[in-house]
């Protein structure tokens, strides 16, 4: 596994929390179905993760796993394109996370932003444990176990990959420096041929005396088309260009996503907590009348007064569902007070029950078949313990704990 081919490589994992909503789709579903096509794809569902919050009432939490995998499927996550899997079925995660903890300074853990702000917002829960404090560096673990090179995350979540970037630098400090590493380097680049050799040497002399980042990407680039030496080569030609040692765990990169623009339905975000989402899998009917109840403009008492769009709930609908006729359409409508605010949710109605339409109709196949649901992750839990076992294997030599 060689650092270019790494950042193919994306890796994002969701809590379980049971049935999925148009927030869930719009903010990470569907950039899930493009990436697929486009990457090397993880796909998991964080379970331990939702114990660190959760740890006093796990029953919730397995219904909540098949319910999300249901709803993954349904929106078109394809067990042909992505590797989808459960987390704690692949206990390399763990094994990694302790191992990295024996590293990692605390105040590093104890500084990560949201650290402090889940505490703040979830005051009725103790989450002074050890498990709390620690999940950033299980994350840190869920990324480095597969050397992925990119990692989905919003602009609240880039810190997390920051701390995976300091700790994989800190663990390649510390065990890259193998005896003998640059002789081995040495030996590593004359297998590559002269031509090749020379050309590698000119590229890595140029990125280290006078920092050209090209001549880096062009070395990088170079050394992915070799094939006359091994992936431990490789290895150590990566981190020999960059004037460390071996890169054992390459430091991810954060893909950032666009944040989601689908409100939930009374102008919040989307959320469970506000009670105010509309779910993936909600009856047609029920979908009808949560849109047609939504709250509007205040200053719109009757059917004759005007409103202000920029006021109301629904035209946050418009901005996600809705052309530019159908926009403009409402904000002379109800400014003008022309259309009323029945008739400027039907628009948002249709669009959103067409939208869901097919997702549920793939959902309610998967229901009615969960044993295909289990074999699909347990395919994916045996596909992603296989790239997990060959990353721990390359750590616990570097540690000094592989033995046989």
């Amino acid at each position: 596994m060689n650092t270019v081919t790494a950042r193919q490589r994306v890796l994002s994992g969701m809590r379980p929390t049971g049935l999925l909503h148009l927030g869930h789709y719009h903010g990470v579903l569907k950039n899930w179905v493009n990436l697929q096509h486009e990457h090397e794809c993880f796909f998991f569902v964080a379970d331990w993760h939702a114990l660190t919050t959760h740890y006093e009432d796990p029953r919730i939490i397995e219904q909540s796993v098949w319910d999300m995998v249901i709803d993954w499927l349904a929106a078109g996550i394809s067990p042909g394109a992505a590797k989808m899997f459960i987390q704690s079925r692949v206990p390399e995660h763990a094994e990694l996370h302790t191992l990295l903890s024996m590293i990692t300074p605390l105040g590093w853990l104890e500084r990560v932003p949201t650290y402090k702000d889940q505490q703040e917002q979830l005051k009725e829960k103790d989450l002074a444990t050890y498990g709390f404090l620690g999940y950033p560096l299980l994350q840190s673990a869920d990324i480095l176990i597969y050397k992925a090179g990119l990692v989905p995350v919003g602009e609240d979540q880039v810190a997390h990959v920051e701390l995976t970037r300091e700790v994989a630098r800190r663990f390649n400090h510390l065990y890259g420096r193998e005896p003998g590493f640059e002789d081995k380097a040495e030996n590593a680049v004359k297998k590559m041929g002269k031509k090749n050799a020379r050309m590698f040497k000119e590229l890595r002399r140029k990125y280290q005396e006078q920092g050209d980042d090209d001549s880096l990407s062009v070395a990088q680039a170079l050394l992915d088309t070799q094939q006359n030496i091994s992936i431990g080569d490789k290895e150590r030609l990566y981190g020999y260009l960059e004037g460390s040692g071996r890169i054992i765990l390459p430091e991810p990169q954060s893909l950032l996503t666009p944040a989601s623009k689908m409100p939930g339905l009374d102008g919040q975000k989307m959320s469970k907590s506000y009670a105010n989402t509309i779910a993936l899998r909600d009856d047609p009917d029920e979908i009808t009348q949560k849109l047609r109840t939504m709250p509007t403009d205040p200053a719109r008492v009757r059917r004759n007064d005007p409103g202000d769009p920029d006021k109301c709930p629904v035209w946050q609908f418009h901005l996600v569902y809705s052309d530019d006729v159908t926009r403009e359409w409402v904000q002379e409508g109800c400014r003008n007070a022309g259309i009323g605010c029945v008739e400027c949710k039907q628009p948002i109605i249709d669009s959103v029950l067409k939208e869901l339409k097919p997702i549920q109709e793939r959902a309610r196949e998967y229901e009615n078949d969960l044993s295909t649901v289990k074999s699909i992750i347990e395919d994916g839990n045996e596909a992603a313990r296989e790239v997990a076992r060959d990353t721990l294997d390359d750590v616990r030599k570097a540690m000094g704990i592989a033995y046989l």
